[in-house]
């Protein structure tokens, strides 16, 4: 899935067989030119790399903890900050011993220390952005991992109704279209209900001929227990 951070919603979605390996769905999307790309260690392909460098991507990753960086270039960074060394250089020549690296252009590496003290050594091939601004990239990847779990949640597309392959897509394609459709719903209104409240409001009044807007009116003049809205959704 490629998702879309700043509208808060899936761009792309491409549904495969649990044994296919995550850089073979990623290899047949298609890319967006000039787009930034953050990803994590499913997705480590040099190959791949390249084609979104030269498409002009920016890409946002993490470095395995065995590749190494050949480094030209060690840049300037805060003392006591979270940016620990911030470098330019090139990867290793071959990805495995009978794979040539196609992506020769220098990429650089920005160590960040997280809350838990954990080093992460992130990977970009864009060597102008501040490490702070590259950091805060690679933690944005984390909308999409809060994305799924809402899915889940929310939604429950993991009880399957039918168990073969075409039932099964088809229910996650509805999950991800009933989605859209309420977050198109729940941006034309004025009311500050959080996302999830508004979802709760229309499973309630599903069979209900009523215009969203009178819906959180009525909400709004007579507020639901709380006791039983906790009680219906359980």
């Amino acid at each position: 899935m490629i998702y879309d951070a700043d509208a808060a919603c899936p761009v792309y979605v491409a549904v495969t067989a649990a044994k296919v390996n995550d850089i073979t769905a990623a290899q047949d999307m298609p890319i967006e030119v000039g787009a930034t790309y953050v990803f994590d260690l499913g997705y480590y392909d040099y190959a791949w790399w390249a084609k979104l460098d030269a498409a002009g991507c920016r890409i946002v990753t993490r470095f395995k903890s065995n590749t190494p960086l050949d480094a030209i270039e060690e840049r300037t960074v805060m003392e006591d900050g979270s940016i620990l060394p911030d470098r330019v250089g090139y990867l290793p020549a071959r990805q495995a011993k009978n794979r040539k690296n196609p992506f020769g252009d220098p990429v650089r590496e920005v160590r960040v220390v997280i809350e838990t003290g954990k080093i992460l050594r992130i990977l970009s091939n864009d060597l102008d952005a501040r490490a702070e601004e590259i950091a805060a990239l690679y933690k944005r990847r984390r909308d999409i991992e809060l994305f799924f779990r809402w899915i889940k949640q929310s939604l429950k597309p993991k009880t399957f109704l039918g168990t073969s392959e075409n039932a099964i897509r088809i229910q996650i394609a509805i999950a991800l279209i009933a989605y859209l459709l309420l977050r198109l719903a729940h941006g034309a209104q004025k009311s500050r209900l959080t996302l999830l409240t508004f979802i709760r409001l229309v499973r309630l009044n599903l069979m209900d001929l009523k215009p969203i807007d009178r819906l959180l009116d009525d909400l709004i003049e007579r507020p639901p227990d709380n006791r039983q809205m906790a009680f219906e959704f359980l």
